[in-house]
């Protein structure tokens, strides 16, 4: 185990310029905790807004962004059970995922099922429990059920439209590009639409037979969420999920009472800890969907730790389709 190892680092709160690649001391391990070589790191939209310190984590510079990682344990405290070195995990925390090597209490790492990758592991577990816990607990979404998936090319969102179409519901996503339209349809939905068309909401009308959509699953916010709230049903359900636009909503309460539709927020990571029961039922379902197959992730972009500055920058410019990685062997 090397004494020392490479992280990129947020020196100011001023984006992806702030970052820079420093040389870090390993610091001894603690009670519970697990030592990883991280082989990936997928960027999440929450990476860019703490580096802006717009995130409702903020953490004060310097520190070491990065959410989610995948890597190979290459040290185990005394007292952990369950994991040893050499082992495929998957994992993450609220930061220090953009380094060669992370340190992690055991709760907080998973085995890598062998149907995943290290790039796809990094890239899985965040989308795919936000995913799951808004269609299956929040929103109990039914074979048969229709589903407004907004960004449904992003990480989330495409992870959103292969659980949808796995449920077995008729699934319409928008993309602001022919080729992220492509992207969403190739990932299993019924319908791509633009977001930008002026008569959105009603093409969704005329899509599910003047009914609406059943379920909004909604990461964008700002104008299109009012937007899609006059293509929900009667009854039906809007999943807040997150405001990727940079705006957040104001929705009108009397249109809600009128229409009898549910605004629902969700915090995936939050649901679990504080309902441990939940945190190992959700866990279960998902490493069955990884082994499956299901929701792998689609990687448009990779980078090599030195250019995390450039991969924060494709975000910020929103080129991704599926999601972005810091891949350690490049």
């Amino acid at each position: 185990m090397s004494k020392t190892y490479r992280a990129a680092v947020c020196s100011a709160l001023s984006g992806p310029d702030s970052i820079e690649i420093k040389e870090m001391e390993a610091e001894p391990l603690q009670a519970g905790e697990l030592r990883i070589a991280v082989k990936a790191a997928g960027l999440n939209f929450p990476d860019l807004l703490m580096a802006y310190g717009k995130y409702q984590f903020r953490p004060s510079p310097p520190f070491v962004p990065g959410l989610e990682i995948a890597g190979e344990v290459i040290e185990v405290a005394p007292d952990v059970t369950g994991f040893a070195i050499g082992d495929r995990i998957m994992g993450g925390n609220k930061g220090d995922g953009f380094a060669e090597q992370i340190i992690l209490t055991a709760d907080k790492a998973t085995p890598l099922p062998p149907a995943l990758s290290f790039t796809e592991g990094a890239c899985w577990h965040g989308a795919a429990i936000t995913a799951w816990h808004a269609l299956n607990d929040k929103a109990a979404l039914q074979k048969g059920e229709t589903v407004l998936i907004l960004g449904a090319s992003g990480g989330v969102g495409m992870a959103a439209v292969k659980l949808a179409k796995h449920i077995g519901a008729i699934v319409i996503g928008t993309g602001s590009s022919d080729e992220k339209r492509r992207a969403i349809m190739e990932a299993g939905a019924t319908h791509s639409l633009d977001p930008a068309d002026p008569d959105l909401a009603a093409k969704v009308k005329e899509l599910t037979g003047g009914k609406g959509v059943n379920v909004v699953f909604d990461p964008v916010g700002g104008d299109l969420a009012i937007t899609a709230t006059r293509a929900i049903s009667w009854g039906g359900r809007y999943l807040i999920v997150g405001f990727a636009s940079g705006d957040i909503p104001s929705f009108p309460a009397n249109h809600a009472l009128i229409k009898g539709y549910s605004l629902i927020g969700l915090r995936a990571g939050e649901s679990a800890r504080r309902d441990p029961q939940l945190a190992k039922r959700s866990q279960k379902a998902l490493l069955d969907l990884a082994q499956q197959g299901i929701m792998h992730p689609h990687i448009s972009h990779s980078f090599a730790l030195d250019q995390a500055k450039d991969a924060l920058r494709v975000l910020e410019k929103r080129a991704v389709i599926g999601r972005v990685v810091i891949d350690m062997t490049l």
